[in-house]
C-alpha cells in the first residue's frame, strides 16, 4: 500500500479548516458498545462529562487558540453517520457476533449528533463540558480529547519548515519502527492499537495503525478506532469503560447500592453481551475491594483489564482470584493497557508467559511518543495525561478512585466517602505521566 507523506499534508494544512475529527467513526469501539447499552437502559439519565488536564504544568489555554479549539468542536458537531459507515456497523460481524447492534438502536444512530458544550478558561486551562443525556454527552469524550492533543500538535508545528517537519517524522518513524522490531521477537503476543485518545494526530495514528499491521502481521489483533478499523479491514478492539461503574454508583441512594453498584452494571452488560466481550474493568473503585465482594459469576467472565495498577502486581493479584473461585489462569485473558511502551510489555509478557492468556492495549506511547525526535529541544512535543471523565449524574457528584489515587476525580468530600465506603486497601499513590 502506499503511505502518506505525512511531512508534507502536514506542510500544506489549512490550520483553520481541516478538520481533526473528520468522522463519528473516529471514536473508540467501546464507546459504541456502551452507547448501546446506555440507550436500551439509561437513556432517561443526564450526565456530564468533563476534561480534566493531569499535567497541570501544561496551560493548555496559553498553548491552544481558543477560536481554533471552538471551530473544531463546532465542526464535530457538525458531523453525522455515512451511509457507507452505517451499513459497515450493521453487516460487519465484531468479536465473532453478527449484528452485534440491534436495527433499532441503528436507526436511531442515524439521526445522531453530537450535543453542545460549554468551554471557558480557568487559571491558564480549558474548562470544557458536556452537559445533556447520557446517551449523547457520553460520545463527546475520545473527539474532544483528540482534538485537544492534536490542536496542541499543531501548535508547535505551526513555526516549522517543511524540512523540520521531515526530521520530525522520519524520526518518529524510526523510532516507532525500532520498537516493532524490538516487538518481533515474541510471535504469540498480541498487540492492539488504544492510542485515539491522545494521539499526535489522526494521520499519525493511521501511520502508527498499518505500520503496526505490516511490522507485526498476525500479532496485531487490531485496534480501537472504529474508522481505522474499517478502513484498514481490521478487527476493532473493545469493551466497556468506567464511566459505566462511575455512573451506576453516582445513582446510588445508599452505602449498600454503592458498594454493589459496579456488579449491577456487570450483570446489564452480560444481559446485552456475551463471550469474547465478558472483560472486566475492575479498578474504578479499587482492585481489591472489587475481588474482595465480586459475586462468583464474575470469575466465569473472560478476563480482566487491570488498569491503574502495576500491570505485574495487578495481574498476580488477579491470577490469584481466579485461583481461589477454581478457576484455571491459562483459559483466560488479562488486557493490560495502562501507560504501556515497549519496554514494559516485554517485561510483562515475559512475566507471566504460560501462565494466563495476555494482549496488550497500547496507547499514548504508540501514537504519540515524539520525545526526542523535535529538531529543535524548545519544541515541546511531549504527551500529557489528558482526560474526559464522567463527574455528574443527575446532579450528583461521580467519582473514580483507581488503584492509582493521583488519577481520583471527583469532589473532595465524595472521595472521602467512597474511599469509606469501598476502603483504600491496595490503593497506593504513584507518578501519572499519560
Amino acid at each position: 500500500m502506499s503511505t502518506t507523506d505525512i511531512a508534507k499534508r502536514v506542510h500544506d494544512h489549512n490550520w483553520k479548516l481541516d478538520p481533526i475529527v473528520r468522522s463519528l467513526l473516529d471514536t473508540d469501539f467501546y464507546k459504541f458498545l456502551m452507547l448501546q447499552l446506555i440507550w436500551r437502559r439509561y437513556r432517561d439519565v443526564n450526565v456530564t462529562f468533563s476534561v480534566i488536564n493531569r499535567s497541570q504544568t501544561v496551560r493548555l489555554a496559553e498553548e491552544i487558540d481558543e477560536g481554533e479549539l471552538r471551530s473544531q468542536l463546532d465542526y464535530a458537531r457538525s458531523l453525522r453517520l455515512g451511509k457507507k459507515e452505517w451499513i459497515w456497523l450493521a453487516g460487519n460481524s465484531f468479536y465473532g457476533v453478527k449484528q452485534i447492534f440491534e436495527p433499532e438502536f441503528l436507526e436511531w444512530l442515524k439521526d445522531f449528533q453530537l450535543p453542545p458544550y460549554e468551554l471557558r478558561k480557568c487559571d491558564g486551562q480549558y474548562c470544557l463540558d458536556f452537559h445533556g443525556p447520557w446517551t449523547h454527552t457520553t460520545m463527546w469524550e475520545i473527539p474532544a480529547l483528540a482534538i485537544i492533543n492534536e490542536l496542541r500538535s499543531r501548535s508547535v508545528m505551526k513555526t516549522m519548515r517543511r524540512f523540520e517537519l521531515d526530521v520530525l517524522y522520519a524520526r518518529a518513524k524510526a523510532k516507532l519502527w525500532s520498537k516493532v522490531e524490538r516487538l518481533r521477537q515474541f510471535p504469540a503476543i498480541k498487540i492492539a492499537d488504544f492510542g485515539a485518545r491522545r494521539r499526535h494526530s489522526h494521520l499519525w495514528q493511521d501511520w502508527c495503525v498499518n505500520a503496526l499491521k505490516e511490522g507485526l502481521g498476525s500479532s496485531f489483533i487490531g485496534t480501537s478506532n472504529v474508522l481505522l478499523a474499517m478502513k484498514s479491514d481490521l478487527e476493532a478492539i473493545g469493551t466497556n469503560a468506567h464511566e459505566l461503574p462511575m455512573a451506576m454508583a453516582a445513582l446510588a441512594h445508599t452505602d449498600t447500592e454503592l458498594r454493589e453498584a459496579p456488579y449491577k452494571v456487570l450483570k446489564d452488560w452480560q444481559d446485552m453481551y456475551g463471550g469474547n466481550l465478558l472483560v472486566v474493568l475492575p479498578d474504578a473503585f479499587g482492585t481489591r475491594a472489587f475481588l474482595h465482594d465480586a459475586p462468583d459469576w464474575v470469575a466465569d467472565w473472560k478476563g480482566f483489564r487491570p488498569d491503574s495498577a502495576p500491570p505485574i502486581e495487578g495481574g498476580e493479584e488477579i491470577i490469584d482470584w481466579w485461583r481461589s473461585k477454581g478457576q484455571d489462569p491459562r483459559r483466560k485473558l488479562i488486557v493490560f493497557s495502562d501507560g504501556l511502551d515497549v519496554e514494559e510489555i516485554e517485561r510483562v509478557y515475559r512475566h507471566f508467559e504460560g501462565r494466563v492468556k495476555m494482549s496488550f492495549g497500547w496507547g499514548t506511547n504508540l501514537t504519540n511518543d515524539f520525545r526526542g525526535c523535535a529538531p529543535s529541544p524548545t519544541m515541546d512535543f511531549d504527551a500529557i495525561s489528558l482526560v474526559c471523565k464522567v463527574t455528574q449524574v443527575n446532579g450528583h457528584a461521580a467519582v473514580k478512585l483507581s488503584d492509582n489515587p493521583a488519577k481520583a476525580t471527583g469532589d473532595p468530600e465524595e472521595i472521602k466517602r467512597y474511599m469509606r465506603v469501598f476502603g483504600t486497601e491496595g490503593l497506593v499513590k504513584r507518578p501519572v505521566s499519560v
